[in-house]
C-alpha cells in the first residue's frame, strides 16, 4: 500500500500557503500598466490553490492532476530565477517566492513519485 501521507500533506500545506500569500495581492496597489494581467494571475493561481486542496484530498485519484500542478509551480519559478540570474532587476521578495515555488514544485514531484 501506497504511504500517501506526503502527498496530502504536501498538497494540502501548498494550497494554504497559496491562499496566505496570493489574497493579500488583491490589496495591493495595481501596476500603472498590465493590472489586468496582474488580477488574470493571481485570480488563476488562486484557483489552483483549490486545485491544490482537492488532490490532497484523493492523491491517488487525482494523481493525474500532479504532473499539471508541478507545471504551475515551475512556469512562474524558474523564469523568474532565470530573470533574476540574468541581472534583470527583479524585486527581491519576488526572487524568494520564486525559489518557494520551485521548491514546491518538486515537492508535488516527490508527492507524485511516491504514488507509484
Amino acid at each position: 500500500m501506497t504511504d500517501l501521507l506526503f502527498p496530502r500533506r504536501m498538497f494540502r500545506w501548498a494550497a494554504i500557503y497559496g491562499v496566505t500569500v496570493l489574497t493579500p495581492l488583491y490589496l495591493t496597489p495595481l501596476p500603472p500598466a498590465g493590472a489586468e494581467v496582474f488580477l488574470g494571475f493571481v485570480g488563476l493561481a488562486l484557483v489552483f490553490q483549490a486545485v491544490f486542496w482537492i488532490i490532497g484530498g484523493d492523491p491517488l485519484k487525482y494523481r493525474a492532476l500532479m504532473l499539471p500542478a508541478v507545471a504551475e509551480k515551475l512556469v512562474f519559478g524558474l523564469p523568474a530565477l532565470a530573470l533574476l540570474a540574468q541581472g534583470y532587476p527583479v524585486p527581491p521578495p519576488v526572487g524568494v517566492f520564486a525559489g518557494i515555488d520551485v521548491l514546491l514544485g518538486l515537492g508535488f514531484w516527490l508527492a507524485w513519485r511516491r504514488t507509484l
